[in-house]
């Protein structure tokens, strides 16, 4: 019953309770639901930058392809870089329609299916978008530096660059945007591991900078490396281009034709080239002119010295003389005045025989040079201001310019004199004294190799300011004076002549007669004997004599002894002209040069010779004074725009220059500030030119570019030859010159050549067949210019010299 009454009550209970228990789950259900929803939203916030910043990612590379892509697009209406500096501004305009379309539909459709996670990731949001408007603004302001040198670029171009410099911009242009492309991508993966955003901003800003400045430096980079060629390289050299480092932006396509012909012909002529390495008993020292062992070993006498003389071979060799085992590139000037490659020149009987008198010692691997001699043991500077001393009016590197150093051993005393702003033409004889001429041009000082024998020097007359002699042991009393009497030729009136031998200081018997009768032969030349001291530090005297400016001493001698010359004979006549035992009056006319002692240098190297008459002709068809200045306007100026900046050389390498066909010796004059000494050639069938350039304050030589030169082989830097190949191709033909010439340059050194297109292309081919680098080629209007370095290759096969074996 209980239950029965139980049960009614129950029944009307029941239908509460399971409302209460419906309530009661649906309770549950709704906080179940409450705590996952809950979770959802909480949970992933913890990933919410990874998963926001992932869409940014895509979103950022797709907005950048497209500003990309419309960039390239503006390109074609206007191809200026303005449209690159604005793909990174912070302007929603750039933006691609579409892509702030897509975001703004992703944007709605996050917030339609969850506003729960939009109002939970709105300030994540916020921050990104703060972060890339910095991004954008500071990408904005790199790209704007950039512009800038891009634009530099631009107008280097347009002026005529060479085609390397293009390339260097594009590479400057590709690196540019890359590294604009990577720091935005940088900027989104480091959000991942940084927390806060304050850090975040302040380390992008730095990133950004950065950035910015290493663009900056790569476009300076890029800058720097296009002004090694000028715009008016074109102008200086004749409207040059080039054919093998690139063409001239300026260009025209008919002058790119006639390079390629002018190329294909080239290739044809080279295969007809062979070369073959010199046999003679002189080995990598050879001399042509100076080995000629056959016709020296047919001479009748050699007291006169014959045999140190010229006997060139009938048929120039065009073989290549060998390299020294062990041969490296030169000791850079000034350090090579006191050591050289032991094996550049691997002589050591100098230091034997003379390695007591401070000329020359072995020191490992180098030859060194004291800076002493004979006369001037305790160095040669001292001696040198000695003679000032005793001398004042000598005045080196003022009135004073140009001297003659005769028996100059290893040329120490020429080199110090580079110090006193003075050139000396040093020479000495391929003698028994081994390799002394070729020790001081492989220290970077000027030298030949000649001798005092039964020829004139090959020098014009009244040139040097000063002849030198110290201890040269040259017989001057002999044979009537006959070779103090050459000294008296080349010596300009009025100037020194400077001895220092043991018959000045010494009183053995043998040293007293030569001094007396050098006493008695300057006495009847009319040398006035104006200085005769002794040095206490070295232990050596020196003799000073001036040569007169007038005829008067000559007319009143008792004797004619020495005669003078007779009028016909010309004092600059020097090549291959026998000596003779007389004296030239002194020019006495205003207007004849030596009556006159040139301006103090360095004002005389530029300024017109009192004695060059407007009434003359010069070399170029005007008046001789504007022909000169004309001539020295024009080297200044190629030297300066073009040879100095426009040819790739490293002018700090160069020392020994010699211009193969000097006029008025513009080019050595335009070379003046640098540190070189230019030896100037006047061809025997040129103009004689020679004094001119002496008169100059400069020096040079008379020669026969149909004969070898007379210096050993690798003697210089650089040889300039202005229009000398065209004009001895027909008498001597060009394989001989050009072997000589390999035979005068130094391995690494360059040659310069402007000439005639036809032999510019022929010597191109030529030069290509000896393994030369061929930096740059130029033709127009039938002229050109060719500018080479020579390499170490030597060729495989031999020609024996027969002639010049022992």
């Amino acid at each position: 019953m209980a239950l029965g009454k139980y049960s009614r009550v129950d029944g009307r209970k029941s239908s509460s309770y399971c409302s209460t228990v419906t309530i009661v789950v649906f309770v549950a259900l709704c906080l179940v639901g409450v705590w996952m929803m809950t979770s959802s939203s909480i949970i992933p916030e913890q990933n919410s930058d990874l998963s926001s910043q992932g869409k940014k990612n895509d979103v950022s590379t797709h907005v950048t392809e497209s500003k990309e892509n419309n960039n390239n697009a503006g390109d074609e209406s206007n191809p200026t870089d303005e449209g690159k500096s604005k793909q990174f501004e912070d302007n929603p305009g750039d933006l691609p329609e579409d892509a702030t379309k897509g975001d703004a539909a992703v944007s709605q459709e996050e917030n339609r299916s969850n506003p729960q996670e939009t109002e939970s990731t709105s300030e994540v949001k916020q921050e990104e978008k703060s972060i890339e408007q910095k991004e954008d603004t500071g990408d904005s302001k790199s790209e704007t530096q950039s512009e800038r040198g891009t634009d530099n670029s631009d107008d280097k171009k347009e002026d005529g660059q060479y085609k390397v410099d293009d390339k260097d911009s594009e590479a400057g242009e590709k690196n540019k945007n890359k590294s604009v492309g990577e720091e935005i991508e940088e900027g989104a993966d480091e959000k991942e591991s940084v927390e806060n955003s304050a850090e975040l901003n302040d380390k992008k800003d730095q990133e950004v900078d950065q950035g910015s400045d290493e663009k900056a430096d790569g476009q300076k980079k890029d800058q720097s490396s296009s002004e090694v060629f000028t715009s008016g390289v074109q102008s200086d050299l004749l409207n040059e281009t080039t054919t093998q480092n690139g063409a001239f932006g300026t260009q025209a396509s008919e002058s790119k034709n006639e390079k390629e012909m002018q190329k294909s012909l080239g290739s044809d002529k080279e295969s007809s080239y062979t070369w073959k390495l010199c046999n003679a008993t002189a080995g990598p020292d050879y001399i042509p002119c100076l080995d000629n062992l056959e016709a020296i070993r047919n001479l009748r006498s050699t007291k006169h010295y014959e045999h140190r003389e010229r006997h060139c071979p009938d048929n120039p060799p065009t073989c290549l003389v060998p390299l020294p085992e062990g041969y490296q590139r030169s000791v850079e000037w000034p350090t090579s005045r006191e050591k050289i490659w032991y094996h550049n020149v691997p002589h050591t009987k100098l230091a034997e025989v003379k390695g007591h008198q401070n000329w020359v010692k072995v020191s490992g691997e180098y030859l060194t040079f004291p800076g002493g001699g004979t006369q001037f043991k305790h160095g040669a500077l001292h001696y040198i201001d000695f003679i000032q001393q005793s001398v004042p009016e000598i005045a080196w590197g003022k009135r004073t310019r140009v001297i003659l150093d005769v028996g100059c051993g290893v040329a120490s005393f020429g080199g110090y004199l580079f110090e006193r702003d003075v050139l000396a033409m040093s020479f000495a004889p391929k003698d028994e004294h081994e390799a002394q001429v070729q020790f001081a041009l492989e220290r970077g000082i000027p030298a030949i190799s000649a001798v005092m024998g039964t020829k004139r020097l090959p020098f014009p007359g009244r040139v040097f300011d000063v002849v030198h002699c110290a201890r040269c042991r040259v017989p001057w009393h002999i044979e009537g004076g006959k070779l103090l009497l050459e000294l008296n030729r080349v010596l300009r009136p009025g100037g020194l002549f400077v001895w220092s031998a043991t018959p000045v200081y010494q009183k053995l018997p043998e040293d007293v007669g030569i001094w007396e009768a050098m006493k008695k032969l300057t006495n009847a030349m009319c040398w006035e004997l104006i200085s005769k001291t002794k040095d206490r530090v070295n232990g050596v005297g020196i003799a000073v004599y001036r040569k007169p400016t007038s005829n008067e001493c000559y007319e009143q001698r008792s004797k004619d002894d020495p005669p003078l010359c007779q009028g016909s004979d010309d004092p600059n006549a020097a090549w291959n002209v026998p000596l003779q035992a007389c004296m030239h009056k002194a020019p006495v006319a205003t207007s004849e040069r030596g009556s006159q002692w040139p301006e103090s240098w360095p004002a005389r190297v530029s300024k017109s010779p009192y004695w060059l008459l407007s009434s003359e002709v010069g070399v170029y068809g005007k008046p001789a004074p504007e022909d000169f200045t004309a001539d020295y306007e024009h080297w200044k100026h190629v030297v300066k725009n073009s040879y100095l900046t426009g040819m790739g050389i490293n002018w700090s390498t160069v020392r020994n220059v010699m211009d193969m066909r000097a006029i008025y010796g513009g080019f050595a004059a335009a070379l003046r500030d640098l540190n070189v000494w230019v030896m100037n050639i006047v061809s025997i069938d040129a103009p004689d030119t020679l004094p001119l350039i002496y008169e100059r304050g400069l020096f040079g030589i008379y020669h026969d570019w149909c004969e070898s030169f007379s210096t050993y082989p690798r003697s210089y830097d650089l040889l300039h030859a202005d229009h000398l190949f065209s004009k001895i191709k027909t008498k001597c033909g060009l394989p001989a010159i050009v072997a000589e010439v390999d035979r005068i340059l130094r391995p690494e050194g360059k040659l310069i050549v402007r000439d005639k297109a036809d032999t510019i292309t022929e010597l191109e081919s030529m030069l290509k067949s000896m393994h030369y680098e061929i930096r740059m080629t130029y033709t127009k209007d039938k002229e050109g210019l060719l500018c080479c370095q020579k390499t170490m290759w030597r060729p495989k096969d031999v020609e024996t010299l027969t002639y010049a074996i022992a």
